[in-house]
């Protein structure tokens, strides 16, 4: 090397430890980059030190390449395989690095699977692992499922009572025997097997003392149940708590949340979500689900080095694990395909929409063979009728469509209201007793209301059933004239008995208490799911609208628009439908899911001909929600928690370029940049040590910023320190090189060079300043890269990260940039 170069690099290297790093705050990871250069020969390398082992134990192949450097020649390390190093808590992937990762390791394996029959076993286990893994997580979901199904339904019935003879049989199991199971519709005791709390106490008879007992071991239940489920999230799995998938669709988008998807959590879900069900608050278990079938799914891909390893492939399994979760949650295999297409899902190619398919038939086979409910059906809902509807009643499903959208906006707005005030102020600082209270006071209020004291998925069962002659309990007491329907077998409609009457007052009570308490249900610290209590609020009005509806044909019979539609010895209208098509236009609402809900709603019941009005009300209840805010419960949680979730959904209507949201700006110090050549050791080692930023942009020169490349903050951390360990030339007086235009010898009284060209990204995405927004925003989303570098005329100006993408949008809707939980 002449002087001449030698004071260049001299000059490029001073001053530096004056500059400002970039603030890049994104996900620190190491990317394999030998895998990039694996074909490239690189003659020029030879008398060059590069040393990029993650975990700082190069092997004794690459220790052995030392040689002897006292004439100042230093021989390389040869190529070898390098781990890739774990991505930080709160921190985003690297869609773009870990796909080429997972492509090089696939040739890999492809180039090598003819040289023996080893490579040959290892080429078919690659192969089919994929399914092998989705296999074992729709097993272990569909497992998951039964078990908590199971001692959901025990547990809820204890409020009530016991068996004596048998105390693991839940109410109705216990009174299988004498086969008068129908009396369980409102009767606490159910038969005689059954004993309630006042009959072990020997208090018989429907009198004050046996309802007062019966209400306060009721209540006692709920606040004891209750407050174990809270314990239990609190003390050993604090991420168990609450409906899961808005973090889940934030995991899938690339998002880190440590322990989220880990064994505890998993345990401690499992358990809790079987009490805080039981306890009687209004919550349901079946996004909760979801979580536990995505934790399976988490536990699962460590068993295989290609999902475990690479945090990008690990999501395709998650994308298949939620499906498997929706599956056991409704019975729903096809729509939980379809739920983790449609609303969870980040990146959902061909090949896992097939594994997503299997996963789910899996756990809903597996669920099937448990058969936790007894009827040799996958949920409670499945209905038997199949009456036609017909074209008039077009107008109250579209009715129940607006009632859920206004009622889906409605909840999502005080929702979000009630769980930013638990944030901001003391009340957040007590979940057990928030917790503890919500129990009691939803168990006084709810006993003495029959329909409000049973279990939502109960409620949900008994609005949907279709009353038949044989029915007498309250919501079926019809004046019907049985000796004329003996004689003629006439199945028409009759007129409304007082249990009818008496039924819609309690229903109406049941609806507004259920779709108040709710609010300030959902977001509480134990599993909290959101299905069954929209669910149950949506059926109580379609009911509701559904007997107004029959008893307005029956009394009108002699109208046009209904005498020629109904047929005279059949009922014209059936209440169990309206309360359907309300269950889903509620959901919808609330949730503004459209297909998938649909089919979700139509495998839950079995009700295929109902498909029409179930689309009209979805869609319905979707624009009129939409009118009033366009983001559903799931994505409203998502930004107030200020997680960086870049919403596919979401359009970015705004005129702003790419040098109004990069970094730095006016009013910053100038962008201080790593030059590609003359830094010492020491000098990266200070910047290093100066600031915790997680990767910097490296120019030709300081003085011309043009563009060479970007380096990751872990890269460098690794290179230098396995540099220092194993080779004694390497000090921290040592020049630093990401280029190939290197001394061939070390000058004499100089250190040996220190080359890091393969820890160099050499292609990092970068935009001109003037690109606009929305294409950078596309970039963003549709390639899941975390770091885009802004050019002008080839010279750096700045950077933009996914933070800034997102503090971008919060300032333009007048929202808290700050919010965003994001690194």
């Amino acid at each position: 090397m002449n002087m001449e170069q030698i004071e260049l690099n001299h000059r490029l290297s001073s001053g530096m430890e004056n500059e400002i790093l970039i603030d890049d705050l994104d996900s620190p990871t190491h990317v394999d980059r030998y895998e990039r250069f694996a074909n490239i020969q690189e003659d020029e390398d030879d008398d060059l030190i590069d040393i990029t082992d993650e975990d700082g134990s190069p092997t004794a192949k690459s220790e052995n390449n030392f040689r002897d450097s006292s004439q100042g020649l230093v021989e390389p390390l040869d190529d070898f395989h390098i781990d890739t190093g774990k991505y930080d808590d709160f921190h985003t992937i690297d869609w773009q690095k870990d796909i080429q990762k997972d492509r090089q390791r696939h040739k890999r394996i492809h180039r090598d699977k003819d040289k023996s029959l080893l490579d040959k076993l290892k080429a078919a286990h690659d192969a089919w692992s994929g399914w092998l893994v989705v296999f074992l997580v729709g097993v272990a979901a569909g497992t998951c499922a039964g078990i908590i199904d199971i001692g959901a339904l025990w547990m809820s019935d204890l409020k009530l009572g016991v068996c004596p003879q048998a105390f693991y049989l839940n109410r109705e199991q216990c009174c299988w025997a004498e086969n008068d199971t129908d009396q369980l519709k409102f009767n606490d005791r159910g038969c005689s097997k059954w004993h309630t709390w006042a009959e072990l106490f020997n208090i018989l008879g429907d009198n004050a003392g046996s309802y007062i007992v019966n209400y306060l071991f009721y209540s006692l239940w709920a606040g004891a149940l209750g407050t174990l489920a809270v314990m239990l999230v609190k003390v050993f799995a604090p991420y168990a708590c609450g409906s899961g998938i808005p973090e889940i669709k934030t995991i899938l988008s690339g998002f880190i949340i440590r322990g989220y998807l880990g064994k505890w959590t998993l345990l401690i879900k499992s358990i809790t979500m079987m009490l805080a069900v039981s306890s009687g608050l209004s919550l349901g278990k079946e996004g909760p689900l979801v979580h536990v079938a995505c934790c399976c799914g988490n536990i699962f891909s460590y068993l295989f080095p290609k999902y475990g390893k690479n945090e990008a492939k690990k999501r395709e399994v998650l994308s298949a694990a939620s499906a498997a979760g929706v599956s056991v949650a409704f019975g729903a295999p096809i729509g939980g395909v379809l739920f983790s297409l449609e609303e969870v899902s980040y990146y959902f190619p061909m090949k896992t929409l097939w594994r997503s398919f299997f996963c789910a038939l899996v756990a809903a086979f597996v669920l099937r063979t448990i058969n936790p409910f007894g009827t040799d059906h996958l949920v409670m809902f499945y209905i038997e009728f199949d009456s036609p509807w017909l074209f008039f009643e077009l107008v109250p499903f579209i009715i129940l469509g607006v009632f859920g959208g206004l009622y889906g906006a409605f909840f999502v707005k005080m929702n979000l209201r009630w769980c930013k005030f638990r944030k901001t102020t003391t009340l957040g600082k007590f979940p057990v007793l928030e917790v503890i209270i919500l129990a009691l006071v939803t168990a006084i209020i709810s006993y003495p209301n029959p329909y409000t004291r049973m279990s939502s998925s109960q409620l949900i069962k008994l609005l949907f059933q279709k009353c038949g002659p044989e029915d007498n309990f309250m919501l079926c007491n019809y004046k019907r004239n049985h000796t004329a329907m003996l004689h003629t077998g006439s199945m028409s409609g009759a007129a409304a008995g007082p249990g009818i009457y008496t039924s819609i007052w309690l229903l109406t009570l049941a609806l507004f208490f259920k779709g108040i308490v709710t609010i300030f249900t959902f977001g509480i610290k134990v599993p909290a799911g959101l299905f069954i209590p929209s669910m149950a609020i949506g059926a109580c009005a379609g009911r509701l609208l559904g007997i107004g509806m029959e008893q307005l044909v029956y009394l009108n019979s002699d109208w046009n628009v209904f005498e020629s539609l109904c047929q005279p010895a059949t009922p014209c209208v059936n209440p169990g439908l309206y309360a359907i098509i309300g269950a889903a236009a509620a959901l919808g609402g609330v949730t503004r899911m459209t297909v998938s809900l649909v089919v979700i709603m139509f495998e839950l019941t079995g009700g295929l001909q109902y498909i029409v009005p179930l689309m009209a009300a979805v869609m319905t209840a979707k624009w009129v929600g939409d009118a009033f805010g366009r983001e559903g419960i799931y994505d409203g949680h998502i930004y107030l928690n200020g997680y960086p979730y870049l919403d596919s959904k979401r359009e970015f209507v705004h005129s702003t370029i790419a040098s109004d949201v990069m970094r730095p700006r006016r009013a910053d110090p100038p962008l201080s940049v790593i030059t590609q050549e003359g830094m010492t050791v020491e000098e990266i080692e200070n910047l290093l040590g100066e600031n915790t930023y997680n990767s910097y942009p490296v120019v030709v020169s300081k003085e011309s910023q043009r563009l060479a490349g970007l380096v990751l903050r872990k890269d460098l951390n690794i290179a230098i320190s396995n540099a220092r360990k194993y080779q004694e030339d390497v000090v921290t007086q040592s020049k630093v090189y990401f280029s190939s235009h290197v001394p061939r010898y070390s000058i004499a009284g100089q250190p040996s060079p220190l080359k890091l060209t393969k820890i160099l990204d050499q292609s990092p995405f970068q935009v001109t300043d003037q690109t606009p927004m929305e294409s950078v925003v596309e970039m963003f989303r549709k390639l899941g890269i975390r770091t885009c570098l802004v050019t002008h005329n080839g010279r750096l100006l700045g950077i933009i990260t996914k933070k800034d993408v997102l503090r971008h949008w919060a300032m333009l809707k007048n929202q808290d940039p700050d919010s965003i939980m994001f690194h």
